[in-house]
């Protein structure tokens, strides 16, 4: 099932999300939609906070971005072709390399994109939809679309990361989306 995209200014999306076991309910149903509601919306990650659930899950698929690359700058990303992965109860166990720009957008956010810098690699500790624990290394483009989505349970935004200039350059657009007032292709849950 497709699910609302909850939008900026819905207080779901500021908080920090709690841990889960393997008792949530419904755990494979909601990730079944997840993925679903992620791919519909033409996204490459979608966290729990996302779709109103304040709890530690997101998924990510950064296949999708190499799709639609060029060939030429697919060599840049070390990650090539990508991950198609769960993540529960994510935790940044360390960041590395050089900080590097990538134009970002949010499904939360929708219509805004801004350059934000992220490190070149993270190693997170997390378990996957079977409860499993892993201790893993991603980089690139991978590692972005994971510190995006990571950033969702800790209750913070891409723009969050950019600069008060253009923070507030932007305010009039976050007032829209907070009010309803934006178009997508996909259905949206506002705040009010």
């Amino acid at each position: 099932m497709i699910l609302p995209i909850v939008a900026y200014g819905h207080p779901v999306l500021r908080k920090v999300a709690e841990e889960i076991g393997p008792d949530y309910p419904q755990l494979d149903k909601l990730v079944e939609d997840m993925w679903e509601t992620m791919h519909a919306s033409n996204g490459v990650g979608l966290a729990a906070p996302q779709v109103n659930r304040s709890i530690r899950l997101f998924v990510v698929d950064s296949t999708l971005v190499f799709e639609n690359m060029e060939d030429e700058d697919k060599e840049i990303y070390p990650d090539e072709p990508g991950i198609r992965q769960v993540f529960i109860n994510a935790k940044v166990m360390n960041l590395e390399g050089s900080k590097w720009a990538y134009n970002e957008g949010c499904l939360s956010i929708p219509k805004i994109r801004e350059d934000v810098l992220r490190e070149e690699q993270v190693t997170l500790s997390y378990m996957d939809e079977f409860f499993q624990v892993h201790l893993k290394t991603f980089h690139g483009i991978t590692a972005r679309v994971i510190l995006h989505e990571y950033d969702h349970i800790e209750g913070k935004l891409f723009i969050d990361h950019i600069s008060l200039l253009k923070k507030k350059l932007i305010k009039k657009k976050l007032e829209d989306i907070t009010r309803g007032k934006i178009k997508v292709d996909y259905k949206m849950l506002f705040a009010s």
